[in-house]
C-alpha cells in the first residue's frame, strides 16, 4: 500500500472550499480530512474526535513543545491546530488526507512535510468573488469590505502553492483536485520504493554483463 498524500486548501473567503471538500469526500472513498485540535470548550453538538479534538491549553502547549503539531495558532485565547499524529497514521493507512487552512499555517505545515500538496481556490476573478460574499446575504458590508481587504493581503502570496484551482463549475473543480491529488501520488519524492527496487535489480543485471 502507497502512503497518502498531505493535501493542502487554502483560498480566499467566498471561494468554496468547503463546499469543494464536502464534495470531493463524497464522490471519492480515499480521502480523509483532517481533524482539528483546540483548547476551546466544545459547542452544543460537537464531538471530540469528529468536530475537533478538544484538549486543555497545557495539553497543546506539551504537544508544541514535542513537535507534535504540524501548525498552530492562537486566535481569542485559544489554541487552534493540525495534530501531527493524527494526519501520520491516516497518511500511512493510505488515505489522501485533506486540511483547510489559511497561508501562513500551509506555509508551517510545507516546512515539516516538504512533499505535501499545497492548492490555492479561487473565483475565476475578484468581481465574481464580491459577488459570492455579497449573494450569502448573511454579512454587513462592513465585514465583506474587511474579507476583501484580507483576500488582497493573501492574493500575495498564492505563488508559494502548487496549483490554483478556479471554482467556477463545482463539478469540473473536484475532478480537477482529485486528479492533481493522484497525480502526486507518482512524483519521485513519494515513489522512493519503487526507485530503490529498480535501481537494485539494475544493479544486478549490470552485474551480469560485466
Amino acid at each position: 500500500m502507497s502512503k497518502g498524500v498531505l493535501t493542502v486548501i487554502s483560498g480566499f473567503s467566498g471561494a468554496g472550499k468547503g463546499t469543494l471538500m464536502k464534495r470531493l469526500t463524497r464522490e471519492y472513498d480515499n480521502y480523509a480530512l483532517s481533524v482539528s485540535m483546540t483548547t476551546r470548550a466544545p459547542r452544543e453538538g460537537e464531538r471530540d474526535g469528529i468536530e475537533y479534538f478538544f484538549v486543555d491549553t497545557e495539553t497543546f502547549q506539551e504537544r508544541i513543545r514535542q513537535g507534535r503539531m504540524l501548525e498552530y495558532a492562537c486566535y481569542c485565547g485559544n489554541y487552534y491546530g493540525t495534530p501531527r499524529d493524527y494526519v501520520q497514521q491516516m497518511l500511512e493507512a493510505g488515505k489522501d488526507v485533506i486540511l483547510e487552512i489559511e497561508i501562513q499555517g500551509a506555509l508551517q505545515i510545507r516546512e515539516l512535510v516538504p512533499d505535501c500538496l499545497l492548492l490555492f481556490v479561487t473565483p475565476p476573478g475578484a468581481a465574481e468573488l464580491k459577488r459570492r460574499l455579497e449573494g450569502r446575504g448573511t454579512e454587513t458590508p462592513e465585514v465583506i469590505a474587511r474579507r476583501l481587504a484580507r483576500a488582497a493581503e493573501e492574493s500575495e502570496g498564492i505563488e508559494a502553492y502548487d496549483y490554483i484551482v478556479i471554482n467556477d463549475d463545482l463539478e469540473e473543480c473536484v475532478r480537477q483536485i482529485h486528479s492533481m491529488v493522484q497525480n502526486a501520488r507518482y512524483t519521485p519524492a513519494r515513489q522512493e520504493t519503487l526507485i530503490k527496487e529498480i535501481r537494485e535489480e539494475l544493479s544486478e543485471f549490470a552485474k551480469g554483463a560485466e
